[in-house]
């Protein structure tokens, strides 16, 4: 049985299933012709999560790079390490190294903020993971909304700041401010989307209906086969607009029926992959520190980020369900991070 390297997405899949169905490793890596040491390392890595970095020699930076690097943070404030140190022309320093440096200088503020899980929620969250288990997920259409607005992530800005100074003022806008409802998809490799809600539209059952019968189903999910549609499972979260009957009821008359809607789990952004898909263009549009004077350059800047999301990237996205099932029952259903 000869060695080969990473595993495909598909034997990923096929390991969760097998694993599910009571089989040892040893007996998953004769099914998929592996050597036992890959499938061991595979289910231990998704059991564990993420290993902490052994911490390395920091790379020697000069004092002169020093000094132009604690400028520049005090010229840019909250600015990322990377922007920072680009605007020094010192390149080559990997991000533990640039974080280490400037926390002799400098500080980050705010922390991410999530909502709170209590018992109730942790048994839903591992009973979501045990039903999903077998699941094909690259037969999954994960979507999502996503707010944003002319100044940055609403109630959200964070950088590095030097010691001793004060963080920049971000003025509330009186008039003119606002900001853009943007809804997207992912599905395997591919990016449904994104589309734009149209402004002052508040999104009830009716309404959202109506948005997916205007951008999703007709520009979308149409041109697709009667068998792509027959196996497709269609994720959206709890959110009353998306939950209510009313809103079931209209996706059923529309081909989607409620056995091909994933039920999803209370307080679980953590376990949507499309999540990271938003952090991804947030990061691209609000980049140092970047503002907007308009609801239409902001949603130009989001449509320009998308498009440089390639396929591989969304594919990495959603090939990481597996190893989230088995992380959040590891944790017994508490948070596994993103």
């Amino acid at each position: 049985m000869g060695q080969k390297k990473d595993l495909t997405g598909s034997e990923r899949s096929k390991i969760v299933r097998y694993l599910a169905e009571g089989c040892s490793s040893l007996k998953i890596a004769k099914l998929l012709n592996r050597d036992h040491r890959i499938i061991k390392r595979f289910i231990q890595n998704s059991q564990q999560g993420r290993k902490k970095r052994v911490d390395k020699p920091r790379r020697k930076i000069t004092a002169h790079e020093l000094r132009k690097v604690k400028g520049a943070a005090a010229k840019m404030p909250l600015a990322t390490s990377l922007a920072i140190f680009q605007s020094c022309n010192i390149t080559g320093v990997p991000k533990s190294t640039r974080c280490a440096i400037l926390r002799d200088m400098a500080k980050v503020r705010k922390a991410e903020r999530r909502p709170p899980l209590n018992k109730t929620h942790k048994l839903k969250r591992q009973d979501w993971a045990k039903k999903y288990l077998k699941t094909d997920f690259s037969k999954v259409l994960w979507t999502d909304e996503m707010r944003v607005s002319l100044d940055g992530p609403d109630g959200w800005a964070r950088g590095w700041i030097g010691k001793g100074q004060r963080a920049p003022v971000r003025l509330r806008r009186q008039q003119g401010g606002g900001g853009v409802l943007v809804w997207a998809g992912i599905i395997k490799d591919e990016l449904v989307g994104p589309f734009r809600v149209e402004d002052g539209v508040k999104l009830n059952s009716q309404s959202y209906c109506q948005f997916l019968e205007d951008t999703f189903f007709k520009q979308w999910y149409r041109k697709k086969s009667a068998s792509f549609k027959k196996n497709m499972i269609f994720m959206q979260d709890n959110a009353p607009s998306h939950a209510s009957k009313y809103s079931t009821a209209w996706l059923a008359r529309k081909g989607i029926k409620e056995e091909e809607l994933m039920a999803w789990p209370p307080c679980s952004p953590d376990l949507i992959p499309i999540e990271n898909l938003w952090s991804i263009i947030k990061c691209e549009i609000y980049k140092e520190g970047k503002r907007y004077t308009s609801l239409n350059s902001v949603w130009e800047a989001v449509v320009a980020a998308a498009r440089n999301v390639d396929g591989e990237q969304i594919k990495t996205l959603t090939e990481s369900m597996d190893g989230r099932l088995l992380s959040v029952l590891a944790k017994k259903g508490g948070y596994i991070g993103r």
